[in-house]
């Protein structure tokens, strides 16, 4: 079975407070970071307090906002949601609408357990290239850090909900910023824990299967996995996670496809391509295989089809190990300009 599909290419739906690069924060990295916490004025740095850090009203008032923001987004109130929004996300809130709407029907009812707040501090003065937060104690389950780029000077809360829904595990996480004195929204991050009713560690322990039988490719896609599920946004790290990113680098693939380094993918009737992407693509209850390659131009659908189609083969024939790790491919050609035209196929229809 093929369908003709544009889902977002990720694991799930985030939308920054201005430009957030997505980094983990190395053990030698932290522990510099943490030293220079230690010895500069205390002015001067970007500071973070965790929920039992914080005062109780500053934390009452975190989550109480958080929780107001919640019922918004769970009645699909978008006009609510985007008046309390800071004037920047406002200004681009079409993106966070769309996935408030089509997500109501699965937050309805919904009731939200706060999991973690903390309380971040940008000192005055310009835009910071590079926001660095250490919450709670090294080394210990109370750990976090926070790293975020392009990040105006203030006072921020970020307030992560976890949720039970008809579709599973959700965990909603906000970003607030102050503003005179209110908590306006400054972010809204939306994810699912589970793909299919398995989390996180169910595919660590499957990633853990792949290595052990030299599958690192499946391995490595699904430690991906096992990271995304359990991290409640990208920009945020725990000792937890620490642990999972040392143990997946054993086998991070070194000639991963990118950009600057396309992988040619040969196919039938000596056609060749070049893949720039590969990444796993949950949808729905499965986790499908996507591949991106170049295409000048995909206008004509019927032949992007079949070179869609040409491609999901040849990926498949390349590296069969993807048959036991992924439900289907979904091939999508690109243009130089970014526009593309995707086509999933299911794995058991590969021949």
């Amino acid at each position: 079975m093929t369908s003709e599909v544009n889902p977002p290419a990720s694991i799930y739906n985030s939308f920054a407070l201005s430009e957030i690069a997505i980094r983990r924060i190395h053990k030698p990295l932290a522990l510099l970071f943490l030293l220079l916490a230690l010895v500069l004025p205390r002015a001067v740095a970007e500071t973070c307090l965790s929920a039992t850090e914080m005062d109780e009203p500053t934390r009452s008032a975190l989550e109480r906002t958080a929780r107001q923001f919640f019922d918004y987004a769970s009645q699909g109130d978008v006009f609510d949601l985007k008046q309390a929004a800071i004037g920047s996300l406002a200004a681009n809130f079409a993106s966070v609408e769309g996935v408030v709407v089509d997500q109501r029907p699965i937050y309805a009812g919904a009731q939200p357990t706060v999991r973690a707040s903390y309380l971040l501090e940008a000192p005055s003065g310009t835009p910071l290239v590079r926001a660095e937060f250490l919450c709670g104690v090294w080394a210990t389950s109370s750990w976090a850090s926070f790293a975020i780029n392009n990040l105006p000077s203030g006072r921020y809360g970020v307030v992560i909900q976890d949720l039970s829904t008809r579709k599973g595990k959700f965990a909603l996480t906000l970003v607030l910023r102050q503003e005179g004195g209110a908590w306006k929204l400054a972010g809204y991050y939306s994810k699912p824990e589970e793909i299919g009713g398995h989390d996180s560690q169910w595919f660590l322990t499957k990633a853990r299967e792949y290595k052990a039988k030299g599958s690192n490719l499946n391995a490595w896609f699904y430690y991906l996995t096992a990271w995304d599920l359990a991290a409640p946004v990208d920009f945020m790290s725990t000792r937890a996670l620490d642990k999972l990113g040392d143990e997946m680098d054993s086998v991070r693939p070194s000639d991963l496809p990118t950009s600057d380094h396309p992988l040619a993918l040969a196919a039938s009737g000596g056609r060749s391509y070049q893949v720039i992407y590969l990444s796993a693509l949950p949808a729905g209850n499965d986790l499908h295989l996507l591949v991106k390659y170049r295409m000048p131009d995909v206008s004509n659908t019927q032949q992007t089809f079949d070179e869609n189609m040409a491609v999901i083969r040849a990926i498949v024939g390349r590296y069969p190990e993807f048959r036991e790790a992924f439900a289907g491919v979904m091939a999508r050609a690109t243009e130089p300009s970014g526009r593309d035209y995707g086509t999933l196929l299911a794995m058991k229809d590969v021949k």
